[in-house]
């Protein structure tokens, strides 16, 4: 008696290989998205979060762009970049890596 195996016909042999390296590929984004959640370093400065940036004093090589109210800012993403976002008093209000 011939043992019935499920009919693949709906999936082409040249496929698995794609479909296998789709998943390996979903899987791995998944860790990198991890790894460079905080690239610059932005957890380190939550504590600012609130206080006026006239208070605070960043180091001269730390890669950083301030953004006030009304600031035209350009849409690349720079993950060593730590952003301080700022309301209209010049108060922190947000810090974030991009």
């Amino acid at each position: 008696m011939k043992k019935e195996t499920p009919d693949m016909k709906f999936l082409p042999k040249r496929s698995l290989p794609t479909v296998v390296t789709l998943l390996a590929v979903t899987a791995l984004s998944g860790c990198a998205a991890t790894e460079a959640k905080d690239a610059c370093g932005a957890e380190g400065y939550q504590s600012l979060v609130g206080t006026s940036l006239a208070a605070v004093t960043l180091p001269a090589s730390l890669n950083s762009r301030i953004i006030q109210p009304g600031d035209l800012v350009t849409q690349d993403y720079a993950e060593d970049r730590i952003n301080f976002e700022l309301d209209d008093k010049g108060t922190i209000t947000r810090v974030f890596c991009g």
